[in-house]
């Protein structure tokens, strides 16, 4: 990229109007959804994460693992701030884990803070659970049995996406081209059509799922639980799915459920693993060591009718449902989150602000926050904050394309030109497709650039 020694062109199309209204500071609403689009990262990494095709020696799964699980981690809003239910479950996941066929996993655990059914491990060991999954478990039994489910991936090394289609990859390439599906309308942050994740990554075969059963259910017996664990806890899911479909859609989505697959764990356990029917299912451990979630279980619930009357774009409903899970947890992170977002799109911008500068501030660890509050900024003029949020979110999560994105926006309207060029050729370097990526294109050469 060059500069041309010709005078950049005056600024006609609707890119460069939109570049002068960012400069001016009169940003209008339609160019506020048509940005924040482009700091909305697609939730890339559902179910179980895979290896790449063909497999891969732990150095490539911990590099996977390092690539990969930040992102979708972040996208399930990060982990809960009590550190001891996450160490709680990396406790029972090690047990399991000692059971296993393999034992070169670096197998990490955390409790993640979405409101929606979901669990996946990484091929390297890092794995998350929702706090919407975990608080509907019975006992230590049924969670031996979902952890064993995803190690049981794990350990049987199951195929990942097709050569040339990572899941990186199409996150970035997704990230930007996010602004031009949200170019009207309204805003893109409704957290109910992003519960958790995209099909960026293939769900796993039927008879992938029967192999994972079936280690996960030999792991956990041997590791001292009733193998009749799996069996209610897949009787569990099945009921909730039927009860309301929404919540599991993600997980059924990657994990396919069926009566048959029920049927085996249940032949599993009173033949294959009969001796362990007796064993004790560990429920009062189990509830004692989520303690801090059951508490505020109400708001958790709260935060999911939220969620799906976002998706139905019921804001106010939504709000009230917000407002009512942070009277019961009023320092919880993902609540204070998810009002910022329907404050925003109920065209509330400085209220929003706030509410998204406290999540910040509850959890700076988290990068969520950090990118509506920047997405915020915009909208509010103010640029500057907004660039400054947006550092905050590279050192937190770095490599958002959207992000570096809504940093050349913000820079473009600080009229420091040279940076924001820059960071628009950086944004073409990952994709050249898309309206973010026309839009780049377009500012460099009214700039003066050539590409």
């Amino acid at each position: 990229m060059t500069p041309t020694s010709r005078s950049p062109s005056p600024p006609a199309c609707a890119h460069d109007a939109l570049a002068t209204r960012l400069r001016r500071n009169r940003l209008e609403r339609r160019d506020l959804l048509w940005l924040l689009g482009a700091g909305t990262v697609a939730a890339a990494l559902p179910g179980c994460a895979a290896l790449p095709a063909g497999g891969a020696g732990e150095a490539q799964e911990r590099q996977t693992d390092t690539q990969q699980a930040a992102w979708q981690f972040s996208q399930d809003l990060g982990a809960v701030q009590d550190d001891a239910v996450s160490d709680y479950i990396a406790q029972v996941g090690l047990a399991l884990m000692a059971r296993m066929p393999r034992q070169d996993l670096a197998y990490s655990g955390r409790v993640l803070n979405a409101h929606h059914d979901n669990a996946y491990t990484f091929p390297g060991g890092a794995t998350g659970v929702t706090r919407g999954l975990l608080v509907d478990l019975q006992d230590e039994a049924e969670l031996a049995a979902l952890l064993g489910h995803e190690l049981g991936h794990v350990n049987a090394r199951h195929a990942g996406p097709s050569p040339g289609q990572t899941p990186m990859a199409r996150a970035a390439a997704t990230s930007l081209n996010a602004a031009a599906q949200n170019a009207a309308g309204s805003p893109p942050l409704g957290p109910g059509t992003q519960i958790g994740a995209s099909a960026l990554l293939p769900g796993y075969s039927r008879e992938q799922e029967r192999l994972a059963d079936a280690l996960g259910q030999a792991g956990m017996a041997a590791a001292g639980y009733p193998a009749s664990g799996m069996v209610q806890l897949q009787q569990r899911l099945v009921a909730r799915h039927r009860e309301r479909p929404g919540l599991l859609e993600t997980m059924f989505v990657s994990h396919p459920m069926s009566e048959e697959r029920l049927e085996r764990s249940r032949e599993r356990a009173e033949t294959l693993h009969a001796a362990t029917l007796k064993a004790p299912a560990r429920r009062e451990r189990f509830m004692d060591s989520i303690a801090s979630l059951r508490r505020i279980a109400p708001a958790i619930q709260a935060c999911r009718n939220g969620e799906l009357a976002m998706s139905r774009r019921a804001h106010a409903e939504a709000g009230e449902q917000f407002a009512l899970a942070l009277k019961t947890a009023p320092r919880d992170y993902a609540a204070h989150l998810r009002m910022a977002q329907c404050l925003q799109a109920q065209e509330r911008p400085r209220e929003a602000l706030a509410v998204a500068e406290t999540a910040r501030a509850i959890c700076p660890q988290e990068a969520q926050a950090h990118r509506l509050a920047a997405a915020l900024h915009l909208g509010l003029r103010e640029p500057g904050a907004a660039l400054d949020a947006l550092e905050q979110h590279d050192r937190v999560l770095p490599g958002d394309p959207g992000v570096l994105f809504m940093k050349a926006v913000a820079l473009d309207g600080m009229g420091q030109g040279r940076r924001a060029a820059e960071h628009y050729a950086r944004c073409l370097q990952v994709s050249r497709q898309g309206e973010a990526a026309r839009f780049s294109a377009a500012r460099l050469q009214s700039m003066g650039y050539t590409l």
